[in-house]
C-alpha cells in the first residue's frame, strides 16, 4: 500500500480551528459500515463497596438489583468501562477519552457514555504556563467528564507510558499503513487545562491498568492539579453581599452598596484573545479570510475629565448626573442583581445551556445589572474561582440586519469574521456536535423586539441551540415588554424561553431618589436641594420610573443652575471697580465714612459666593425642556406673522381635503382669520391700514408731503395684504417647516407642510396670541 500523503494546510488549520482534537486518517474502520444497534455487555453484580471504587460509575436506571453494565456493542465492535476510545469531531478529527461508565438516558432515549477525557497540549489555554517539552503525539489526561451518546464513538485508542511507546516503536514514528497509525498515544501527565496545573510525571502502566484503577486514577488527578472552581461554600453569598446596603446604623442614612475596588478596571473574559492573532486561514469552505480582531463586550467607559473641567461643584455634578457615567454601586437593584447571578454562575458551572427573559419598562437597570454580573463573575474568572467563559453582547438597535446577530455570535466564539448564511451553518454544527471542552458563551440579546423577522428563524435558533446537549449556550433576551413572547413571537419560540423569567419593575419615587443621591454623594457644596431631588423622583416615577429621564432632569437642572450663577458672576463683575485708582477712591470713602450701605467690594464678595442651587422652579423649568421636542420649542418662538400663516395653511389643508395649498390662498386665508377673530395683536399689528407712498422728507409710513394712496382699503379701513406674511413664509421655508414650489409670481406657488400638523397643533394651541385661530 502506498504511504498516504501528507495533510494539507487546509487540513492542519481545520485541526486548530477545531481546538485541539486529534487528526485521525481513516473515520469508522474499526466500527465498519453497516450501522448496527447498539447492544449492552452486561456482567456479574458486585457489593456496594465495589461500586464506590468507581465515583463516577452508575447503574442501568431501569434495572436496580440487575446486572451491571461492563460493555457495549454494535456489530464486531466492542468496547468496556475502562477502554480509551475516540470520539467523532470534525472532519477526520477525533477526541480521546477513557470510558468511566455506560448507562441509559430516558430523556434522550440514547445509551449513553460517561467519559474523561484526554486533552493535546494545544488546548493548554494559558500559553504562559503551557509545557514546551510535549511530545508530538502526547496527550494529558484531565479532570473533565461529559456525557455523550455511544453513536458518537469512533473507534479505539491505545495509550503507553514514554518507555513503552520507544520500547514499540524504536524509531519514534508509526507506519502510515499500520493499523494503529494515529490511535496511540503517549501519556505522562495529567493537567487541568483552565488552569494550567500539571501533575508529576508518572508512568501509565504503573498507575493505570484497568478499570479497576479508574478510582485512584481520578484522585490523583484530581488532587495534583488546582481545580479551576476553589470557591468554597458560602463564598457565592459572600459576594452578594457586597452589593447589599448594610444597615447596622440608622436605619434611615441611606447607602449605596458597593463593588470591590479591585473590579473597578475589570478586563472581560479575553482568554480566548491571545489566541487568535491576525493570521491568514482556510475556512472549512476553503475560502481565504483573514482573521480579525474578535469581537469583545465592552462596558461603558468611566469618562475620565481634566481637573480644571472638575473643579467646580456644577461641572463635577453634571458628570456624575450623566447616564454614561459608570457608578460604584447599583442601588435598588439587588434582589434582580442576585437572582441573575445566581443562575449565571450555576450554568456556567455546570456547562448546561439556559435561556433567562429579561422584562422591564425603559431605564430600569436591566442591561447595566446583566453587565456587573458579568463584570463580577469575569473577577471569579480572573481569581481562578470560576470556569472561564465567553461573553458577547448582541443589540438590535446596533444591527442593520437581524441575521447578522449570526456572525456575531460565531466571531465571539472563534474569532472570524463570515457572512450570516455561512455563520449560521457554522453555528448548527457547532452546536450539534459534541465537544469535551467547549467553553461556555454568555449571549446578551439586547433590545429583543428589534431581533424579530417575519419567519422569526433567528430567534427560533437563539433560543433553541441552549436546549442542545453540547452548546453550552447562555442566553439573555433582554426586552421592554413583558408580553413580548405571546403577543409576537410564536408558540415553538416562546415555549424555548422557558419557565425563568425575572422582571424589572419601575423605580418607585424612594429609589429614584436614591439613586440621584448616590451620584451628588461626593459633590461638595449642596447644590441641589433635597426637595428639588424628590419632586423630580415623584414626577418621574408617577409617568414611568425612568432613572435615565431623572438623572437627566436633575442634570438640566444643575446646567440652569450653573447658568444663573454666571450671570450673577457677570453681573457683580460689571459693577466691581474697573481700575486701581477708582478702587482706592472708593475704599478711602468707605474709610471716612462717606459711603453709605456699605463696601462696594463687600457687596461684590457676598454675591459672587453666593452659590445658586437647584431648587423645585428650577426642576419644573427641566422638566418643561424635557416634555417638549426642539421642534415645538421652535415653533412657540415664531413671531407672531408665522404662527398666522401657520394658521391660515392649515385652515386651508382642511377646507381642500389636499395637503398642499396654493400660496395666494393661504395669504387670503390668513387675511380673513385675522378679520373674523379680531385678536388685539393680529388687528393692531398685522392687518394694514390705508398705505400711502413715502414723502422725500418724512420716514416711511408717514402720513404727509404728497399722499398717494397705494392699495385701496375695505370698509373697515382694512386692506388686502397683512404685514409680515411674505417674510414670514422665507423663514418657515429656511427653517423646514414648509416646503414651496418655486414659480413665477409670488401667489401661484404650492406651499405645503414639512412637519406634522399634530406638531404644530400641540406646541400652538394654547398660545395665547392666536387663541381662536384653528389650533
Amino acid at each position: 500500500m502506498a504511504p498516504k500523503p501528507k495533510r494539507s494546510k487546509i487540513e492542519k488549520v481545520k485541526q486548530f480551528l477545531q481546538g485541539g482534537s486529534v487528526v485521525r486518517e481513516d473515520s469508522d474502520d474499526e466500527l465498519g459500515v453497516e450501522d448496527y444497534p447498539w447492544e449492552w455487555i452486561y456482567g456479574e453484580s458486585k457489593d456496594d463497596d465495589d461500586k464506590r471504587d468507581n465515583p463516577r460509575k452508575r447503574k442501568h436506571s431501569a434495572i436496580d438489583d440487575g446486572p451491571e453494565i461492563i460493555g457495549a456493542r454494535m456489530g464486531q465492535f466492542e468496547c468496556f468501562v475502562g477502554d480509551m476510545v475516540l470520539l467523532k469531531a470534525e472532519g477526520n478529527e477525533a477526541w480521546v477519552g477513557l470510558i468511566c461508565d455506560l448507562h441509559y438516558d430516558e430523556e434522550e432515549d440514547e445509551k449513553m457514555a460517561n467519559f474523561m477525557w484526554f486533552s493535546t497540549p494545544k488546548e493548554i489555554r494559558n500559553k504562559l504556563k503551557r509545557r514546551t517539552d510535549a511530545l508530538e503525539n502526547e496527550i494529558y489526561l484531565t479532570p473533565s467528564w461529559d456525557d455523550n451518546p455511544l453513536s458518537t464513538i469512533n473507534g479505539k485508542a491505545t495509550v503507553l507510558s514514554k518507555s513503552a511507546y520507544d520500547k514499540r516503536y524504536p524509531t519514534g514514528k508509526i507506519p502510515r499503513n499500520a493499523k494503529e497509525y494515529g490511535k496511540v498515544f503517549v501519556c505522562r501527565r495529567g493537567c487541568n487545562t483552565r488552569t494550567a496545573t500539571y501533575t508529576e510525571e508518572f508512568v501509565w502502566e504503573d498507575i493505570y491498568k484497568g478499570a479497576t484503577d479508574i478510582g485512584d486514577l481520578i484522585h490523583v488527578i484530581q488532587s495534583q492539579t488546582k481545580a479551576t472552581r476553589t470557591r468554597g461554600k458560602g463564598k457565592a453569598e459572600h459576594d452578594l453581599d457586597e452589593f447589599v446596603v448594610d444597615h447596622d446604623g440608622d436605619d434611615h442614612d441611606p447607602r449605596t452598596p458597593k463593588r470591590r475596588k479591585k473590579n473597578t478596571d475589570l478586563s472581560t473574559p479575553g482568554s480566548r484573545k491571545k489566541e487568535l492573532t491576525p493570521r491568514k486561514l482556510f475556512t472549512p469552505g476553503s475560502k481565504r479570510i483573514v482573521i480579525k480582531r474578535p469581537l469583545e463586550f465592552t462596558p461603558l467607559g468611566t469618562r475620565v475629565l481634566s481637573p480644571h473641567v472638575l473643579s467646580s461643584p456644577f461641572q463635577l455634578a453634571r458628570n456624575q448626573l450623566h447616564v454614561s457615567s459608570v457608578p460604584a454601586s447599583l442601588p435598588c437593584r439587588e434582589e434582580e442583581f442576585a437572582e441573575v447571578y445566581t443562575h449565571l454562575e450555576k450554568a456556567i458551572t455546570e456547562g448546561t445551556g439556559s435561556c433567562i427573559y429579561i422584562a422591564g419598562t425603559p431605564g430600569t437597570g436591566k442591561t447595566a445589572t446583566v453587565r456587573e454580573v458579568v463584570a463580577q463573575l469575569n473577577a471569579s474568572v480572573l481569581a481562578e474561582e470560576l470556569d472561564d467563559f465567553i461573553f458577547v453582547e448582541i443589540n438590535g438597535m446596533k444591527v442593520t440586519d437581524p441575521h447578522q446577530s449570526y456572525a456575531l455570535l460565531w466571531e465571539a466564539l472563534r474569532g472570524d469574521r463570515v457572512s450570516p448564511s455561512h455563520a449560521l451553518e457554522l453555528l448548527e454544527r457547532e452546536f450539534s456536535s459534541p465537544s469535551p471542552r467547549r467553553v461556555p458563551c454568555v449571549v446578551l440579546m439586547d433590545e429583543l423586539d428589534q431581533l424579530v423577522t417575519k419567519n422569526q428563524s433567528v430567534m427560533y435558533n437563539f433560543f433553541n441551540w441552549p436546549g442542545l446537549r453540547h452548546s453550552r449556550l447562555i442566553v439573555l433576551a433582554v426586552a421592554n415588554t413583558m408580553d413580548l413572547p405571546e403577543r409576537t413571537l410564536s408558540n415553538k419560540i416562546s415555549s424555548r424561553l422557558g419557565l425563568h423569567r425575572i422582571t424589572f419593575k419601575g423605580y418607585t419615587h424612594d429609589q429614584l431618589m436614591q439613586i440621584v443621591e448616590s451620584r451628588l454623594a461626593n459633590v461638595p457644596g449642596k447644590i441641589v436641594h433635597p426637595d428639588a431631588i424628590q419632586f423630580a423622583s415623584r414626577k418621574v416615577a408617577a409617568v414611568s420610573g425612568d432613572a435615565r429621564r431623572a438623572l437627566d432632569i436633575c442634570r438640566r437642572a444643575v446646567e440652569l443652575a450653573e447658568a444663573e450663577q454666571l450671570a450673577r458672576v457677570q453681573e457683580d463683575d460689571s459693577e466691581a471697580p474697573d481700575t486701581p485708582s477708582k478702587t482706592g477712591r472708593k475704599r478711602g470713602r468707605e474709610t471716612n465714612g462717606s459711603a453709605v450701605g456699605g463696601s462696594p467690594l463687600k457687596k461684590h464678595t457676598a454675591a459672587a459666593t453666593k452659590t445658586a442651587i437647584v431648587t423645585i422652579a428650577t426642576i419644573k423649568q427641566a422638566i418643561s425642556e424635557a416634555t417638549s421636542s426642539p421642534l415645538q420649542q421652535y415653533l412657540r418662538s415664531l413671531p407672531l406673522a408665522a404662527k398666522v400663516f401657520l394658521a391660515a395653511l392649515l385652515a386651508r389643508i382642511r377646507r381642500t381635503g389636499i395637503n398642499e395649498a396654493v400660496l395666494g390662498d393661504v395669504l387670503d386665508e390668513a387675511r380673513n382669520l385675522g378679520l373674523m377673530n379680531q385678536v388685539a395683536p393680529v388687528d393692531k399689528y398685522l392687518l394694514a391700514e390705508e398705505r400711502f407712498e413715502p414723502d422725500d422728507e418724512g420716514p416711511n409710513w408717514k402720513r404727509g408731503g404728497r399722499p398717494r394712496q397705494l392699495e385701496k382699503p375695505d370698509r373697515n379701513g382694512k386692506a388686502a395684504r397683512m404685514h409680515g406674511i411674505k417674510y414670514a413664509a422665507n423663514e418657515l421655508l429656511e427653517a423646514g417647516i414648509v416646503g414651496l414650489e418655486a414659480k413665477r409670481g409670488e401667489r401661484v406657488g404650492r406651499i405645503r407642510l414639512g412637519v406634522g400638523d399634530e406638531e404644530i397643533k400641540l406646541a400652538l394651541h394654547n398660545d395665547e396670541e392666536v387663541r381662536g385661530f384653528g389650533f
